[in-house]
Parts: C-alpha cells; sequence; structure tokens
C-alpha cells in the first residue's frame, strides 16, 4: 500500500508511505482526524478498497432484519437472514427499526456492510470509537473472521482500538510514520532480574523536551513506552524524552508501584483501572489518567499482574 507525500503551507503532512499487506493481515495506523482524511482521500478512487468513515449511517427507517436482507440481495450472496442475524447475534433486535436502536448498536448494525463488501482490503475509520464494550467484542470477532479472506486497514487516533484487531500498528504524527512494538513473544516470558531496592531514594524522573530538563515525581508518570528505540514517558496525555532504559526505570520505580506490563511499556499500577481481556491471548490495561489511555499487557504478565493486585 502507498501514499504519496501532501505539504501544507511547508510542512509535511503526510509523508510517503510504504508498507506491506500480506494476505490475512490487519494493520492499524495511530494517528490524527486531518492525517485520516488525508490516507483515506488517497483511497476513494481504488475499486480494490473498500472505505468506511467514521459516523456513517444510512438507512434508519428499515428493520435489522430488513437491511440485512437487503444487503444479502444487492450483493448477491447466498447466506440466509435468519443464520446471519445469529451470527452477528441480532436476532432480539431483528424488528426494530435502526433508528430506534441505541447508539452503540446502530453503530454496530451500520458496520455490518463490511461483511457484505466484494472488496478484498477494507479501509475502516475508527470502527469501535461508538461502540460500547459488548458490541465491541461482537465486531471484533466479526473483523477476526474476515480477515481468513480479507486484508484490513484500520485508522484511529486510539491506541486501544488498534490493539483490538490488528496483527501490525504505525504511528504518524508530525514525527514521521513508525511500527509500534505491540506484539507479544517469547521474550515476555524473560523475567528480568529483581535486586534489592529497599534502599531507593529516587524522587524525581529527569526527561526532556524542547531542550529542557523536566523533573517528574513518579506518581504524576501515567506509563512508559520504548518506540523505535527512544524512551517516552507519559505524564497527562503528554509524552517527554527520557534517556534511561526501560530496564533502568523498572528498577527504580519498582518501589513507587511500576509493573512492566510489556516488553515495551511500565505501567503505574495506581493508575490501572481495568483489566481488558479481547482474546485468551490478548489483553491491555485502561488507565484512569482523564485521556483513556490503554497500553498492552502481554500474557505472560497476567497472572503476575493478579498476584500483584490481589484478584
Amino acid at each position: 500500500m502507498q501514499f504519496q507525500p501532501i505539504y501544507y503551507n511547508g510542512e509535511l503532512l503526510l509523508p510517503k508511505i510504504e508498507f506491506n499487506m500480506t494476505p490475512n493481515q490487519s494493520i492499524g495506523i495511530i494517528t490524527d482526524l486531518k492525517r485520516k482524511q488525508l490516507l483515506m482521500s488517497q483511497l476513494v478512487d481504488h475499486s480494490h478498497y473498500y472505505i468506511f468513515r467514521a459516523g456513517q449511517s444510512e438507512y434508519l427507517r428499515l428493520t435489522v432484519e430488513e437491511l440485512i436482507t437487503f444487503l444479502i440481495r444487492v450483493t448477491e450472496r447466498n447466506e440466509r437472514v435468519a443464520l446471519l442475524m445469529d451470527y452477528f447475534a441480532l436476532k432480539e433486535e431483528r424488528k426494530i427499526k435502526i433508528k430506534d436502536l441505541s447508539s452503540s448498536k446502530r453503530m454496530y448494525v451500520t458496520l455490518l456492510r463490511v461483511f457484505f463488501a466484494r472488496q478484498p482490503v477494507l479501509v475502516l475509520e475508527e470502527p469501535y470509537f461508538y461502540l460500547e464494550e459488548q458490541d465491541r467484542r461482537q465486531f471484533k470477532r466479526i473483523l477476526d473472521d474476515l480477515t481468513k479472506e480479507k486484508q484490513i486497514l484500520i485508522l484511529t487516533s486510539n491506541l486501544e482500538d488498534g490493539i483490538i484487531s490488528c496483527d501490525a500498528i504505525y504511528r504518524l504524527n508530525e514525527s514521521g510514520f513508525h511500527p509500534l512494538d505491540i506484539q507479544d513473544s517469547e521474550e515476555d516470558k524473560q523475567e528480568v532480574q529483581k535486586q534489592d531496592e529497599a534502599n531507593i531514594t529516587l524522587q524525581k524522573i529527569s526527561t526532556k523536551r524542547n531542550d529542557k530538563v523536566i523533573l517528574f515525581n513518579p506518581p504524576e508518570i501515567d506509563f512508559i513506552e520504548s518506540v523505535e528505540g527512544s524512551i517516552l514517558v507519559h505524564v497527562g496525555g503528554e509524552n517527554y524524552d527520557c534517556a534511561l532504559t526501560l530496564t533502568e526505570l523498572e528498577q527504580r520505580l519498582l518501589n513507587f508501584g511500576f509493573f512492566r506490563c510489556h516488553r515495551s511499556y511500565i505501567v503505574n499500577l495506581q493508575k490501572v483501572r481495568e483489566i481488558i481481556t479481547w482474546t485468551k491471548n490478548s489483553y491491555s490495561l485502561r488507565l484512569n489518567t482523564g485521556q483513556d489511555a490503554v497500553v498492552p499487557l502481554s500474557r505472560s504478565k497476567l497472572q503476575e499482574l493478579k498476584a500483584l493486585l490481589n484478584i
């Protein structure tokens, strides 16, 4: 997949982007609204891409069953309506008009048109943004099935939405286009050697931004991540560069309630609000930071975390 560079008032908003999408793969791009629009604008004229835009909503006067029947007919598929209603988990809503559904269920039903798309590549903008937890899980299950025969590109501003369904995730911002390391691996099972930290007197974590040194008290920090060899300390929705390694930070912050939840992430356990289980091998942590931040949790770290939290 290729995207051409776009400049605005001399500023490079969209660099030249090239990446390969292999069969049966889903890829996520984490970026802002403007860049999402620029990406989608370069795909709309390609016949092998099916584009689904955020907030899309049509056929509101049809019932759920009528919409599914209509989509089967126009796409000339052979599925039976009753079987699809069961597959979509919509048997109870089958006679309800789409306009009368809850906002989450209405968006879930609207998203189902991607199931009927003929194109080999599905491009979805913020597919999970409007969905409540149950509808998120149902739609994730459908996307997982679709990846068996299609390629899926998800454009979102939310890391959690990328983690839910994507095999690979990239971040696109003013710094360029970079892959994020979120994949679990056997390396997660290798425990970092713990040292006796009883006498630690560390009170500040030193970071840098715009040539200024900024010191943070450990409780202020939400989480820390490693991105392309750089260490970013996240505080209140902002991130700051840090010269220390993740291992050094893990050792220094151990007595302040921090936990190495992934080979690329350290999280402040005081900020953890929810452990999300997407599949038996896919987990993430939602933080109570005011920014609704989400970080990945390695499956090999799950039991250790439960022990720490006494759950």
